[in-house]
């Protein structure tokens, strides 16, 4: 088995749609909208392939109160970019555009070699090699 995709509510579909597709070289079909329900989403790829992310608007949806990635669910997820320059890289042309850098780039106790990004809507991401 592998895993097919993950799925995120959103507040801003068109921002955060931009924000991966920019940052993290995802693509994107046609937005699909059930009128009915009022639910819209797009499913974002990287194009080096892996699992995909569904991001999804719906009116209704509770708010996280909480400090996204240290509640219970979904804590974070990661983009490899194949190597220690790309990561660098990546967290100061993120830093130089004002996104929040969570964790400085470093070599965890684990052996990764990663940065800690959050997205536009809170969302905790690693950058690792």
């Amino acid at each position: 088995m592998t895993v097919e995709h993950i799925a995120l509510w959103v507040e801003d579909l068109e921002m955060m749609k931009n924000f991966y597709a920019q940052y993290f070289e995802m693509t994107y079909g046609n937005k699909y909208t059930n009128y009915v329900t009022q639910f819209s989403s797009y499913f974002m790829e990287a194009k080096a392939g892996g699992a995909r992310i569904e991001l999804m608007q719906k009116p209704g949806i509770a708010e996280n109160e909480g400090n996204r990635g240290a509640t219970k669910g979904l804590a974070h997820f990661a983009f490899a970019t194949g190597s220690k320059e790309n990561v660098l890289a990546l967290t100061e042309r993120l830093r130089s555009d004002g996104y929040t850098i969570a964790g400085e780039p470093r070599t965890t106790g684990d052996g990764y070699f990663e940065s800690v990004v959050l997205d536009p809507e809170g969302n905790t991401i690693e950058i690792t090699i």
